[in-house]
């Protein structure tokens, strides 16, 4: 599943990455993939900014402003049975993109 392009708010410092891969077993959407024993994201524009990445790091390595966007949108919606309403429609008051 891809999102809106170039929009997803994830960083990654490698430099802080210690190698343990949590973050690759905690995403839903596989953004992030080892290369060379260090984290590295593989498909930035899969990323639902859910935070399970940033949540489960245990070297602060990963930054990402979740519970933002569409997608954060569409979860609560589906949980609380209204429409989703990210603030991104025409109006910035009403529906999802």
């Amino acid at each position: 599943m891809k999102y809106l392009k170039n929009v997803a708010t994830l960083k990654l410092d490698s430099s802080k990455c210690s190698g343990c891969s949590i973050c690759t077993q905690v995403c839903p959407h596989a953004v992030i993939e080892m290369r060379d024993g260090r984290a590295a994201v593989k498909d930035l524009d899969a990323c639902m900014e859910c935070g399970a990445c940033v949540k489960n790091c245990p070297a602060g390595a990963l930054s990402v402003n979740y519970g933002v966007g569409c997608a954060m949108a569409i979860i609560t919606g589906a949980l609380t049975g209204k429409e989703p309403s990210c603030g991104c429609s025409s109006d910035g008051k009403s529906g999802c993109c």
